[in-house]
């Protein structure tokens, strides 16, 4: 499975995920006007990314899949 590039693109995805998620956080907590001023567009970063990753897996489960 490691050998397969559509699992590396699915890892990366949830990668970046992780990523996001976590500078989101990270702005959340220290709050201010960067928090004010970029906490949205952020989000909506998360989001796009959670979306990649969603159908990245879905595709990998698809294709990869023993069918059953």
């Amino acid at each position: 499975m490691t050998d397969d590039p559509l699992f590396w693109f699915m890892a990366l995805s949830v990668a970046s995920v992780l990523v996001i998620l976590m500078m989101g956080m990270g702005t959340f907590g220290k709050g201010g006007a960067f928090n004010r001023k970029h906490a949205n567009k952020i989000m909506r970063w998360r989001i796009g990314a959670q979306l990649l990753a969603v159908v990245m897996i879905l595709l990998f489960v698809f294709l990869r899949g023993n069918g059953g």
